[in-house]
């Protein structure tokens, strides 16, 4: 029995449903998602409610009916609120900008990185050393912010590099000196 797979989906007012033969639509105020439906799984709307029953017992069958669960609940929150991940740039002249659909990174190398914007994302750069993502598709999003990371991940000496906002880095101690 999936624990997450039998929790109803609370739908809030301004999120509306559609469930076709084999894809899955939702539709807020921030916009559209479309998710592909299993065959042997039947998604059904009830009220504010959308539940997720499978018609197996399968291992394929209960992975696929908690899977299947968890997207809608956050494909429901992404066209509501939306998702937000936060980088920061820490090191001496490190800076990004964005301008138009692309993001230029400067991170110590002899040339710039430009990455171009997804489809769908939308990156503010307030400071010159902080990065906002944001979209309303959770995994878009966080695949977004893995990919600017990955350009310079933190090193564990000095600190420097690509985090996420609050990400604690884990120091080492440096050479240690002859006796």
């Amino acid at each position: 029995m999936s624990r997450i797979g039998m929790r109803p989906v609370i739908i809030p007012k301004t999120v509306k449903v559609n469930v076709g033969k084999d894809v899955l639509g939702i539709e807020g105020p921030k916009g559209k998602l479309q998710f592909p439906l299993g065959a042997r799984l039947s998604v059904t709307v009830d009220g504010n409610k959308v539940k997720v029953e499978r018609s197996g017992n399968a291992r394929a069958d209960r992975a696929m009916h908690g899977l299947t669960r968890a997207m809608i609940a956050n494909m429901v929150e992404g066209v509501e609120q939306g998702y937000v991940k936060e980088l920061e740039l820490v090191g001496v002249g490190y800076r990004a900008q964005v301008s138009g659909k692309k993001v230029t990174l400067q991170l110590g190398f002899s040339h710039q990185i430009e990455f171009p914007i997804p489809e769908g994302i939308i990156i503010e750069s307030p400071k010159q050393t902080q990065l906002i993502i944001k979209g309303i598709d959770k995994q878009k999003v966080g695949q977004v912010a893995a990919n600017l990371r990955a350009f310079f991940p933190p090193e564990p000496y000095k600190g420097k590099g690509v985090r996420y906002a609050g990400e604690q880095v884990r120091r080492k101690a440096g050479k240690a000196v002859a006796k």
